[in-house]
């Protein structure tokens, strides 16, 4: 297993929500990586992965919700893909600027949706999208390894067009999870990921993973293992 951190992402009982929406969005010169309140929100080294989601995210095709903008590397590859639209939540107020004016330079139509979504995603309609990508930064210390299971419990079974696809990552976790309790990434996966799939709706023989290698700098801060894994996880 992986060496621990010198420094937790979250202490005990720490909540970021209050102060995130409004919170400086910080870009490094060079584009490398993006900081909201101290946090490591995402770095230019997860491109390959970023990648890999994105082309979960669209095999359908059609019309696809992405959860979360951050540096625009899914984002922008989603966009080299046949689809006709793509929505995208956003909640911080920098990182959604950025992503209104990426937004007018694209090849295909782009749907900015501004708020937490918890607040977006209940004013979607059912049935209305082929793909979903789910990468958001978790808040709060009580919701680092669960955030993600909210969304999907909540929203994405129903979100979903029949033959659609689910695909997601939680990396601040999953980092935490390979570096202390995990050394198996498939394992990792099946105990903690999927019984949240199964209590969402999706049927054990539509929920798929693929693993690639990718080595993160010495110096990142939430992950550290070798190798990383994209869900694909169809809805019926």
């Amino acid at each position: 297993m992986s060496t621990p951190t010198a420094t937790p992402i979250f202490v005990p009982g720490e909540n970021c929500t209050p102060a995130w929406l409004t919170a400086p969005a910080s870009y490094d010169a060079s584009d490398t990586y993006l900081q909201i309140l101290g946090k490591p929100v995402m770095e230019r080294w997860e491109t390959p992965y970023m990648h890999a989601l994105a082309a979960a995210a669209t095999s359908r095709g059609g019309r696809v919700l992405e959860v979360g903008f951050g540096m625009a590397i899914a984002a922008t590859k989603v966009q080299e893909a046949t689809i006709d639209e793509h929505w995208i939540i956003e909640c911080n107020d920098r990182v959604f600027q950025r992503l209104q004016d990426w937004a007018q330079q694209q090849p295909h139509k782009v749907v900015p949706l501004k708020g937490l979504w918890e607040e977006v995603a209940p004013t979607l309609p059912d049935g209305h999208f082929d793909g979903i990508l789910y990468d958001t930064y978790p808040l709060s210390e009580e919701t680092w390894h669960t955030h993600q299971f909210n969304f999907i419990k909540g929203h994405a079974f129903r979100l979903l067009k029949p033959g659609g696809v689910l695909t997601y990552c939680n990396l601040t976790s999953w980092g935490e999870l390979m570096k202390s309790k995990y050394s198996n990434i498939n394992t990792m996966f099946e105990e903690t990921q999927v019984p949240a799939l199964l209590e969402s709706g999706f049927r054990r023989e539509n929920i798929h993973t693929q693993v690639m290698e990718l080595v993160p700098p010495a110096d990142c801060r939430y992950y550290a293992f070798p190798q990383m894994i994209t869900p694909l996880v169809t809805k019926d």
